[in-house]
């Protein structure tokens, strides 16, 4: 018998729902949704409609589900806040590496980019802001993939594969796990031209946030060498709890 949630419990359940949907990356049937939240057919169909009604989710004529329209502006909003308050850590990122600074965070199975601050150098990385890439071949990636549980992880790589992008691409679950053993070690992460070729990357998770986020820097590889990154490692923990703790601030 299907019963009846309480209010906290309804809130809860919908944004299982909404990140089930998202973490799909497309659409998804109910029985899916059923599936994979345990919860039963009757519930999932009364919270999809709710969430149909208020624009959080739509159905398509195939009678599937993905995530609404009204979501777009709650999500805008979300990463322009985020990344006007870390702008200002990435400068520092900037002038103490002299190479291009990020800030990424989760959303789905994906990493997404909000926020950068470009190399003064003529030759330098650029990633366009909003673009969205899976987390096994990036360095912010594998910082937040380092944030995980391992069941986590590797249901994350159950669902999306881990497609070879560079000869140095880890594409296998063994590596990935020793890899990210590694980063949570050492504190910070390293793609060694896994996602381009020739790129080098440092990247460390933004903890205690509540948000699952990252920084990074990104050069050329030539200039990133690994003398550079160690030493620049310690200096990106430092302003990536800088930016934590400005993070926390703001929302007090």
């Amino acid at each position: 018998m299907d019963k009846p949630l309480n209010g906290v419990q309804t809130i809860s359940r919908a944004f299982e729902l909404l990140d089930l949907i998202a973490d799909h990356g497309a659409s998804v049937t109910i029985s899916e949704l059923s599936t994979r939240s345990g919860l039963p057919l009757p519930t999932v169909h009364r919270l999809l409609k709710a969430l149909v009604s208020l624009g959080h989710v739509r159905q398509t004529p195939s009678r599937r589900y993905a995530l609404g329209p009204r979501l777009i502006r709650l999500g805008e909003i979300a990463s322009q806040t985020l990344g006007a308050t870390a702008k200002p850590f990435l400068a520092a990122l900037v002038d103490a590496t002299g190479e291009t600074a990020n800030f990424a965070i989760r959303e789905g199975d994906l990493v997404v980019y909000v926020a950068q601050v470009p190399s003064r150098h003529s030759m330098r990385m650029f990633t366009e802001i909003g673009r969205r890439v899976l987390p096994h071949c990036t360095g912010v990636g594998k910082a937040l993939l380092a944030q995980l549980p391992d069941s986590s992880v590797k249901e994350i790589v159950q669902r999306n594969g881990m497609p070879s992008m560079t000869p140095q691409t880890i594409t296998t679950i063994d590596d990935l796990m020793e890899d990210l053993e590694a980063i949570r070690q050492r504190g910070w992460a390293e793609d060694n031209g896994e996602q381009e070729i020739g790129v080098r990357c440092i990247a460390a998770p933004v903890l205690g946030t509540g948000i699952l986020s990252a920084i990074s820097v990104s050069g050329p590889e030539a200039r990133l060498t690994p003398e550079v990154t160690d030493k620049a490692g310690p200096t990106l923990l430092k302003i990536a709890a800088d930016l934590a703790a400005a993070i926390n601030s703001n929302e007090e």
